[in-house]
């Protein structure tokens, strides 16, 4: 007998494995020693699902369950796809049903996953199943996810047709990898799809974890005790060849009379519709013609997993005789290898290499004697089946659905990881020109939301105001400087003048005022939306910004009223900064303390203050700074670009050359640091981890604090040395807002003015909180002040 040759000689070609060996093969991931890559929160798996008749749904429904049991229900949520307007009476994992001809629905799905914060989406691919030409209504669902995605492929054809092959592909760019359950799936994706191989994984089809029995034990259950009894499982279809094995039985039967044939499997739905069931009445007839009737028995209806697991384990012997080698997957298969079943089948792709080594026995294709032969065989010689059994059992223990679970939880983790390494580009922020080195228009309706009577609240759930989160003394400082500094630079020039509250500066006074207690002389930060503080003082960092909020208010503002409060507030809180430990918390009092002695430079306590804070920050620097490690800390935190600002101002202002040598050389370090290493853009440090000496840096999650930050420092910079470099790395971080970043999304929101909270691996946050928008805000006045004429000494 002649059987395909199926080779993978191209030593180009990535052999995929699954499993501990997998590990070894492909190409090792950097290990993060700032962070482990977290396992996905909630994942959306999109495929038919019971108690629609399918093997997609079939596998769909398994794989959740396996993840479920594994790790939890609350991670997941099912999207299948319904070919019928009734659609079908789905369990309450089913979220969302997408309609299978209806673009629009794979369009509004993409949104409904977005809103709802899912962290990866996971298809399962058959050309079939969706709309369009070569199921090509995908793609506009993936073109529209904001968050990684996982492709499972059902079905991989050696030569696709131009529709097929551009849905692939695009599928396989969209994907961030794409799992395969079979070597010569991976083959066929390299080859003619031009895949890479590390883009794809191996995991096994999934199968039960059924016990080694006898299949006398479960045969009384459908009165064949005593029989030696032969399955077919499954959809019927024409294309099963189940024909061969009946015009076999015959043969078979002269050897062996105790031979019965299970035919157990509804007619395909969609066959059923255009057709009705004339496949199974041919079966019957020609089993009538050839005088095996009463020995072939039909089971008219879809198997529950209960029921396919009691087929299966009663069964002597398991046949395919599939007519077609052009099958790279097959779940009855998997099913019968899982619980030991010798098996005999044609040599379509997935079971030439499932029932390598011995684990099954191959007939050529619609060769009814050879079927024949091959039963009579393994029925004669219970050793031989036995062993057949043993090798297909222990094999398949890779198979089962708790391993295939944690393969699939592993290839997640990768792809997380992979995305903090690696930055993925989303489709619609490939195909959304950006507006780079232009300053927009000043919108000031987010402002707006987020301030109340008591002042601004700190958070936002989306550009809903967060009441639940109540407001900080952090982020009421940040507005009274945004609001001083918009009065001075000329409200009446920008186009939205008339939606400034001139009650703005007040109320955010109003609550610095309140914040303060005057018995321990700090401020405290956390306000609830009750009016209860939370605690009795607060950071070293929020009393500095508050000192930096008033000190700005004092040097620019004309308001007497808003002067005279801020003035004895100022008093209060300056003796306290000299004992700060936090750099931070010293560079926004520098900043507020030298914008308080530009309008009173003879304040001698002012002064003795600024020298203190200056001096602990040079000495910092000096104790710590290596040749590569030009810094304050041993850690890049948040704020960074603050303190080599506050070193230069500082510096400046005292003529000590140390500390402008420390600013600029700090400053220029940290821009080097924050560069793109391929495109150059900036790269803020990311709050996951941050950046320890000696350590990894933390890509992920960026801060719209970081990019304001470093603008500011950057034309503190260009004050100080007259450089234009310094400009170009403001309009570096400044650009970083309007979407020259990682993933080439904007974070400021062009609509209300907001800006959004800061870059994930996989999509920005869309929370548009106080800080944020501040910081987005603050940076547009500053690059609105360098853009009008010589930058003009705004220290944000």
């Amino acid at each position: 007998m002649a059987l395909p040759n199926i080779l993978f000689p191209k030593p180009v070609l990535e052999v995929v494995v699954s499993g501990p060996r997998a590990r070894q093969m492909v190409s090792p991931v950097p290990r993060r020693l700032h962070s482990k890559p977290s396992l996905p929160s909630r994942i959306a798996v999109i495929g038919n699902y019971l108690p629609r008749h399918c093997g997609i749904a079939t596998f769909t429904t398994d794989l959740c369950e396996a993840i479920s049991a594994e790790y939890g229900t609350a991670r997941l949520m099912a999207l299948p796809v319904n070919d019928t307007e009734q659609g079908y009476d789905y369990p309450a994992r089913v979220r969302w049903s997408l309609a299978q001809d209806d673009v629009s629905s794979f369009q509004q799905a993409a949104e409904f996953l977005n809103f709802n914060n899912i962290d990866m989406v996971c298809l399962q691919h058959e050309y079939g199943i969706f709309g369009g030409a070569a199921g090509s209504h995908i793609l506009h669902l993936l073109r529209g996810l904001k968050m990684p995605v996982v492709t499972t492929l059902h079905t991989v054809l050696r030569e696709p047709d131009p529709n097929q092959l551009m849905v692939m592909k695009e599928i396989a760019e969209l994907s961030d990898r794409l799992i395969v359950m079979s070597q010569l799936s991976s083959q066929m994706l390299q080859e003619v799809f031009k895949v890479p191989g590390s883009k794809i994984d191996m995991v096994p089809h999934g199968v039960p974890d059924l016990p080694f029995l006898d299949p006398n034990f479960y045969k009384d259950r459908f009165g064949v005790e005593g029989k030696a009894v032969l399955l077919t499982f499954g959809l019927l279809s024409p294309n099963k060849g189940i024909e061969n094995v009946i015009q076999a039985l015959p043969q078979i039967l002269s050897q062996h009379r105790n031979v019965v044939y299970i035919v157990a499997g509804a007619t395909h739905p969609h066959i059923l519709r255009r057709e009705g069931d004339r496949y199974r009445d041919s079966l019957q007839a020609l089993a009538k013609q050839v005088g095996v009737e009463s020995q072939v028995i039909f089971h008219n209806h879809f198997a529950t997993p209960e029921e396919m697991a009691a087929f299966i384990s009663a069964a002597d012997i398991y046949i395919t005789p599939y007519r077609h080698e052009a099958q790279v997957v097959s779940g009855t298969l998997a099913y019968a290898l899982g619980a030991g079943k010798p098996v005999i089948s044609t040599p379509y792709w997935y079971a030439i290499e499932l029932l390598d080594d011995g684990r099954g026995a191959l007939v050529p294709f619609q060769d009814s004697a050879a079927i024949a032969q091959k039963t009579i065989e393994l029925l004669g010689t219970p050793a031989i089946r036995h062993a057949m059994r043993k090798r297909a059992y222990l094999f398949a223990r890779d198979m089962t659905w708790k391993r295939v679970a944690q393969g699939y939880m592993e290839c997640f983790s990768r792809v997380r990881s992979d995305r903090m390494e690696i930055p993925q580009v989303q489709f619609s922020a490939r195909a959304t020109p950006r507006l780079l080195n232009q300053l927009p228009e000043l919108k000031l309706d987010h402002v707006n939301a987020l301030t109340d009577d008591t002042g601004m609240l700190q958070h936002a759930i989306f550009t809903i105001p967060n009441r639940a989160e109540g407001y900080a003394t952090d982020d009421n400082a940040r507005a009274l400087i945004f609001t001083v500094l918009l009065e001075e630079l000329g409200i009446e020039h920008f186009a939205q003048a008339k939606s400034v509250n001139p009650d703005w500066p007040f109320r955010y006074l109003a609550f610095l005022e309140h914040a303060f207690n005057s018995e321990k002389k700090r401020f405290r930060n956390f306000l609830g939306y009750d009016h209860r503080w939370m605690e009795e003082e607060g950071s070293e960092d929020s009393h500095g910004r508050a000192l930096w909020a008033l000190g700005t208010l004092l040097a620019r503002s004309t308001n007497p009223g808003l002067r005279g409060a801020a003035g004895r507030l100022f008093e209060y809180s300056l003796s306290t900064v000299v004992e700060f430990r936090s750099p931070r918390a010293c560079a926004y009092a520098l900043l507020g303390i030298q914008e308080y002695l530009h309008s009173y430079p003879g304040d001698r306590d002012a002064q003795r203050v600024r020298l203190a804070l200056a001096r602990r920050l040079l000495d910092l620097y000096e104790t710590v700074q290596t040749p590569d490690w030009k810094w304050f800390e041993d850690v890049l935190a948040y704020g960074n670009a603050r303190l080599s600002q506050a070193m230069l101002l500082a510096g400046s202002a005292c003529a000590d050359e140390c500390m402008v040598s420390a600013g600029l050389e700090s400053l220029n370090w940290l821009m080097e640091t924050q560069r793109c290493e391929t495109t150059g853009h900036f790269v803020p440090i990311g709050s996951q981890g941050f950046y320890r000496k000696d350590g990894e840096k933390a890509r992920f999650d960026q801060q719209p604090i970081e990019a304001a930050s470093t603008v500011s420092a950057c034309l503190q910079a260009y004050r100080v040395t007259g450089d234009s470099r310094w400009c170009d790395g403001a309009w570096s971080a400044f650009n970083w807002f309007l979407g020259d970043n990682d993933l080439q999304l904007p974070l400021y929101d062009s609509v209300t003015g907001g800006c959004r909270d800061g870059l994930h691996p996989d999509r920005a946050n869309e929370n548009q909180g106080a800080e944020s928008t501040l910081s987005f805000l603050m940076a547009l006045l500053e690059m609105r002040a360098l853009q009008e004429s010589e930058p003009k000494e705004i220290l944000l």
